[in-house]
């Protein structure tokens, strides 16, 4: 702090900046990052990036039933959704710690303009 209160502008961008790399290398970890999901008792098996983005999905022959396409479709949506989850999850332990350093002494930036912020 400078006299008077206020805060250094220097240190204030220097802050910004850091945060700011460390808010990328956390998005770049998270869009390389892979998690899944599964339903059925693994008959359908969704891979998911950290961002969300379905990489791939596998189904388990056992699953398919000409008849009855309706169960696999329910099947292949809960896969997905348990892989969004834990892709949910991943994304709030990598940003959660940049997301507390916004308001930690640097006063209200206005966001900075970050997404998700």
């Amino acid at each position: 702090m400078r006299p008077g209160g206020q805060p250094n502008m220097q240190q204030i961008v220097q802050q910004a900046q850091k945060m700011q790399q460390q808010l990328m290398a956390a998005q770049q970890e998270l869009a390389e990052a892979e998690v899944r999901g599964s339903a059925g008792g693994g008959l359908v098996t969704a891979v998911v990036s950290g961002t969300g983005e379905l990489k791939s999905l596998t189904i388990d022959p056992k699953a398919v039933d000409p008849e009855d396409t309706e169960t696999l479709a329910d099947l292949v949506v809960a896969a997905v959704r348990d892989a969004n989850h834990s892709a949910q999850e991943l994304a709030a332990r990598k940003m959660g710690p940049l997301a507390g350093g916004l308001g930690g002494g640097m006063g209200d930036l206005g966001g900075l303009g970050l997404p998700g912020f």
